[in-house]
């Protein structure tokens, strides 16, 4: 150790630098083997602090550390000098994964061997000067000089750039002279354009046509995919990605993959038709339909079809349901299934190359550092070939044989499962096959088959990157790069199929899409617009961390659309009728429905109140109670607001409404996690909101909403947001309250 600290410090290195190197095990065996190769050209002194601070900076920058002692000889032999060689260096050796290095091409790319004279920086900066002369006389010292330079440097990409700089400050100078006092006064900012309201209602109108979601910081989804927050590899350098495997052949597989797809972004959305997609979900599908929509490329919907035993019609159905509603329309439809010839010779493939065998250890998993290797690893090619022929052809009881691929995953999973036995009717293919591919071994062949770019997905498969990268490099084929988001989690809420299945049984909800749900189909049932979920989406952001909201935000963005789109209704939810006595009993007046004013107060014996948009005030003249005591009607008289004394508050109201039953949901669970063993010892079933639906049965609605279609949407004035049920018949309305007028405070 002491050695090493004195090695790094003879090149220059602070000993405080030194010490916080050596912490570090990966840099510091780079940078002690970068010096030594410098040592053998220039001796154990020969090292100099310009020549160790590259060294240090090439070392710490390197990703690809098979190319350490080539860029460590280019600097011991001065062929990289300066900071600006270093980077030219780096992206080259990085933008070139395969050997040998062309050394013409590196030189040329890096500058070697060029001479920039102080006549040349100079000539250039004169040049430059010379350009911008009326305006450097305008403005004087205000003048950007970072202009200047940037001009100079790109006309001579090798010069030093203090050279640059000295030689800019003294033709300034000799130029415009010394600085004046009014030189050193500060530029005065220009002042921002006020955004009026209008501006902003247009800029609101804008976004709804074109559908792009916006997020709190103003960027649409559309430009968050686009722009900078996102470091992706461009089509074609797969290779350029931090971690993706190179091959002697993957350059020709890379080129070969541009020239089928022309250089087009390729995503994919890979549910399992298993269940119902939910809240999570459409970041998924926001997210890689996006991409590719943003960049002018494509989409597949591919369903992972790969066991037979969980998957229905419905799922599949309602899979595509919710992506069209969402807005996106996959470039093709495509199941797992479509590739299970090419899948299960690929396997053949990958046992006759040595990277499989048939094993007979009973359950799917072989994790932990102790766990021994399977008895069956090292059975011959032939014999694995031949039982995993005979796999196929139904000669294995379920659970007697799988077939292993020879590997070990991040997670310490040890030797995953490729295919598995299950006597069990595809929806597809019937009773053709009796084995099938896991999610390992299926997911990365068919984005390689589909010639994916980006396979995105969630963080959860971080861990099995290494096995999609070695299964594709193991077989030979074209590798995409697998790139991880952070995953949208809500609270109050779960997701899991498992766990949802287990409230549907229980009766807790009805089926997968009721509104107090956050699956997609619940959502959509309860009345949350489409554009709202993908505001939501577009709020979160583009984020590789995990993500955990409030659904009060998803809430939010709900109201931000229907305040907007949803026609005004009047409803009353209690309703007490109301006889106005001094009016002709055929008496009809049509209303037409104004903007909704604040405030609200209850009409009293004593206190007059106006109806809401009629033009009336009415006044208590006799209060009708039932037997029980309680206050069935009023008779009240009516005159025009003209006339009255203006009141101090307005009621809303309803003539001959329509009875419509209406229901008003909350959150299903009482705690933020009701998942966590912490916060609800006896499990999320033991967490229900006895009052998360409250059914209205006899609600009195203005006939205005007659003739509304399942989803239709609708705002009851001072009461919430509804929409109309699927349970809806021809003779009674159905109602569900979408979300109330204002954010409960109480829910924050």
């Amino acid at each position: 150790m002491a050695d090493t600290l004195t090695l790094f410090t003879s090149i220059g290195l602070s000993e405080q630098k030194a010490k916080e190197t050596l912490k570090n095990e990966s840099l510091s065996s780079s940078l002690k083997e970068a010096i030594t190769q410098a040592q053998r050209v220039h001796g154990a002194s020969g090292v100099d602090k310009a020549m160790g601070t590259l060294l240090y900076s090439m070392a710490s920058r390197l990703k690809d550390t098979k190319r350490l002692a080539f860029l460590s000889e280019s600097i011991a032999q001065r062929k990289i000098c300066t900071e600006l060689q270093l980077a030219a260096a780096l992206d080259f050796v990085k933008s070139h994964p395969q050997d040998p290095i062309n050394q013409k091409e590196f030189d040329e790319a890096c500058g070697v061997g060029v001479v920039i004279t102080p006549e040349q920086i100079e000539e250039a900066v004169e040049a430059v000067i010379k350009k911008h002369k009326d305006q450097l006389l305008k403005e004087r010292y205000h003048f950007n000089m970072g202009l200047l330079m940037g001009e100079a440097r790109s006309a001579l990409k090798w010069a030093d750039g203090k050279v640059i700089k000295n030689e800019v400050d003294m033709q300034v100078l000799h130029l415009l002279g010394p600085k004046t006092e009014a030189d050193l006064e500060k530029k005065p900012k220009a002042q921002k354009a006020k955004v009026t309201e209008n501006d902003v209602k247009v800029k609101k109108e804008e976004v709804a046509v074109n559908g792009d979601a916006v997020s709190g910081e103003g960027k649409s989804l559309m430009e968050q995919l686009r722009g900078e927050a996102l470091k992706f590899h461009k089509p074609g350098e797969n290779y350029t990605t931090e971690g993706y495997v190179v091959t002697p052949n993957t350059m020709n597989l890379l080129k070969k993959h541009l020239e089928f797809t022309g250089g087009q972004i390729r995503t994919r959305f890979p549910p399992e038709p298993n269940g119902i997609l939910h809240i999570g979900h459409a970041k998924a599908i926001n997210f890689n339909f996006g991409y590719a929509k943003a960049n002018n490329g494509i989409c597949f919907l591919r369903y992972d079809d790969t066991n037979p035993e969980k998957e229905e019609e419905k799922y599949f159905t309602a899979i595509k349901d919710m992506v069209e509603w969402l807005g996106y329309k996959p470039y093709a439809i495509t199941h797992a299934s479509d590739n299970f010839h090419q899948l299960y010779d690929l396997a053949v493939d990958l046992i006759r190359r040595g990277h499989a065998y048939v094993c007979h250890q009973k359950g799917e998993e072989l994790k932990g550092h102790n766990v021994p290797q399977s008895p069956w690893r090292d059975r011959p090619i032939e014999e694995s070939l031949v039982l995993f022929e005979r796999m196929k052809k139904g000669l294995f009881a379920e659970g007697e044989a799988t077939l292993r691929m020879k590997m070990v995953m991040e997670d310490g999973k040890m030797d995953p499962v490729a295919y598995r036995i299950k006597y069990t009717p595809h929806h597809r293919t019937g009773d053709e096959w009796c084995i099938y591919p896991t999610y390992d071994y299926t997911h990365c062949l068919c984005d390689s088959i589909e010639h994916i770019s980006h396979s995105l997905c969630t963080k959860e498969f971080q861990a099995r990157r290494s096995s999609y990268y070695w299964l594709c490099n193991a077989l030979d084929l074209y590798c995409p790069v697998q790139w991880e988001y952070g995953r949208l989690n809500l609270t109050y809420t779960v997701v899991s199929k498992r766990k949802i299945i287990k409230l549907v049984e229980t009766g807790v909800v009805r089926d997968w899409d009721d509104p107090r749900l956050f699956t997609l189909t619940a959502l959509r049932r309860r009345g949350f617009p489409p554009e709202a979920i993908n505001n939501f989406c577009a709020r979160v952001g583009v984020t590789v961390s995990q993500t955990t909201t409030e659904p009060h935000l998803l809430e939010a963005c709900v109201r931000d659309v229907l305040n907007e789109t949803a026609p005004r209704a009047m409803a009353v939810l209690e309703p007490l009728k109301v006889t106005i006595t001094n009016l002709p009993e055929n008496f009809k007046e049509k209303i037409i429905l104004l903007v909704m004013e604040k405030g609200y107060k209850r009409l009293t014996p004593e206190q007059p109140v106006g109806l809401r948009h009629a033009g009336y005030v009415i006044s208590v003249q006799k209060v009708i109670k039932d037997t029980q005591g309680k206050v069935v009607e009023l008779e009240v008289t009516c005159c025009s607001s003209e006339t009255a004394e203006k009141p101090k508050a307005f009621i809303h109201w309803v003539s001959e409404p329509l009875v419509c039953e209406v229901r008003l949901y909350e959150r299903l669970f009482l705690h933020k996690h009701p998942e966590d063993p912490s916060e609800v010892p006896n499990g999320f079933l033991s967490d229900i909101n006895s009052n998360s639906l409250q059914v209205i049965s006899s609600a009195l609605v203005d006939t205005s909403v007659k003739g509304a279609k399942v989803f239709d949407k609708f705002q009851f004035e001072r009461v919430g947001y509804f929409s109309v049920d699927p349970d809806s018949t021809a003779d009674k309305l159905i109602f569900n309250r979408t979300v109330t007028l204002k954010e409960d405070p109480g829910k924050i």
